[in-house]
């Protein structure tokens, strides 16, 4: 199996729902057969407080409960995944809730017990309690606690802040992925272009229409290697590639480079994912905070919590070499050229479209300030101009939109709360 393959199977498996209810079904299956080959065993017969019949009747309990659980499961994800997706964001289906562990555990534990329960309450031989039916009833017990559990933490999880803390969180992994070197104190922020000979070939993608999900970086090394050559990768992480378009261009080398191996680098899928797509974090979260800056949501607050996650994510990449690019082989020569979004791309990402739509808003354009402030006051001064074009920007916006004086005043004042966390202990720029 190529790599490619191999990698949306993993992704799909990652964000699919029914993999762990599936994989409950086999494990029931098992089990059971397993407890019964015990209890035949052992001729285990422990004290049990209920007669035959109330037996049955406490087994066709727990296969009631644990069915009502799965429907009110699936229905209330289904009610939840329309509404994240209106008020928040789309693209958090894909990356947050149906990644989400705690929920697709769960549901296989539904699946499980009422599995069990239905395999033990079929035994013919049912006048004696038995093993069967008291795993039944620790299960049974399980899945009440644990569909208790379920609804808390569903209601936790599809509130604003944890969604994009989480988005947040995955953002930081990635970006950590892609940018592993920090910045050393000595560096100056100078970029050296790679001098490549002309490309003397075009591979281009023969697939379908779809967009970048990963690229095995190392694999493509080992291909340079033998035909000594470099490899440039022409589109980026995260960018559609419709059938034809350019997807390599080969520079130099003393042997033909294999295509179907290079294009085997690269995996494809219809959405982008956050696996190696670093900007995708901030596309998301920008995306919540600008659908709750809409004239039908207007919820001004949940926009903060982005631009609180906008800012961890920012500093963090401020901080990282963001132009790795150029993967050499274990002789110091270079083989691969691959582009990477740069500073300014996060920078502009983060900024521009919050600015546009929520700078009529107080405690945005306080928030946005702010975190500019600190941004220009943390990072090293090579990440400085980028930051000083979108406060530029943000005054030339909030003298458009504010008429009187004291208004643009307030709207200039930087607060990490957005609105009411200023002590006023130093004027405004």
């Amino acid at each position: 199996m190529t790599w490619n393959r191999w990698y949306g199977i993993r992704s799909y498996v990652r964000s699919s729902l029914w993999i762990v209810p599936f994989a409950a079904i086999l494990l029931e299956q098992i089990t059971l057969h397993a407890a019964i080959a015990v209890d035949r065993y052992l001729n285990w017969v422990p004290l049990w407080p209920l007669s035959e019949a109330g037996t049955q009747a406490a087994m066709q309990t727990i296969i009631t409960l644990t069915l009502s659980f799965l429907v009110f499961t699936f229905g209330s994800l289904l009610v939840a995944i329309q509404v994240a997706s209106g008020q928040l964001s789309p693209r958090i289906i894909a990356t947050t809730l149906l990644r989400d562990n705690v929920i697709r555990w769960t549901v296989g534990l539904f699946v499980f017990t009422m599995l069990f329960a239905v395999g033990a309450v079929s035994r013919p031989d049912a006048t004696v309690p038995r093993l069967l039916v008291w795993i039944s009833a620790v299960l049974g017990m399980i899945s009440i606690a644990a569909f208790l559990y379920l609804i808390d933490y569903s209601a936790r999880l599809l509130r604003p802040v944890s969604i994009v803390w989480l988005v947040g969180e995955q953002g930081k992994a990635v970006i950590e992925s892609v940018y592993p070197n920090p910045i050393r104190e000595n560096d100056t922020g100078q970029l050296r272009a790679p001098k490549l000979e002309p490309a003397h070939r075009l591979i281009a993608h023969d697939g379908g229409s779809a967009i970048i999900l990963a690229v095995n970086m190392q694999m493509l090394v080992v291909e340079a290697e033998k035909s000594d050559a470099v490899v440039e990768v022409v589109p980026r992480v995260g960018d559609f590639v419709a059938t034809g378009d350019a997807l390599f261009q080969i520079h130099g080398g003393v042997a033909p480079v294999d295509a179907d191996r290079l294009r085997d680098a690269v995996a494809f899928g219809r959405e982008r994912t956050l696996e190696q797509d670093a900007t995708f974090a901030f596309r998301v979260i920008v995306d919540i905070g600008i659908k709750a800056l809409s004239k039908a949501i207007n919820d001004p607050t949940t926009a903060v919590l982005a631009i609180d996650q906008l800012h961890r994510l920012l500093r963090m990449v401020g901080r990282r070499h963001l132009h790795d690019e150029q993967i050499e082989d274990s002789a110091g020569r270079l083989r691969v050229v691959s582009p990477t979004p740069n500073w300014e791309d996060f920078v502009e990402l983060s900024c521009s479209e919050i600015r546009l739509y929520g700078t009529e808003n107080f405690q945005v354009a306080r928030r946005l300030r702010a975190m500019i402030l600190d941004l220009l006051g943390t990072l090293p001064h090579w990440r400085h101009p980028a930051l000083r074009k979108e406060l530029r920007l943000l005054d030339q916006t909030i003298e458009r939109v504010y008429a009187s004086a004291e208004e643009r005043v307030l709207a200039r004042t930087p607060d990490m709360q957005g609105l009411g966390g200023y002590s006023g202990s130093r004027e405004a720029p």
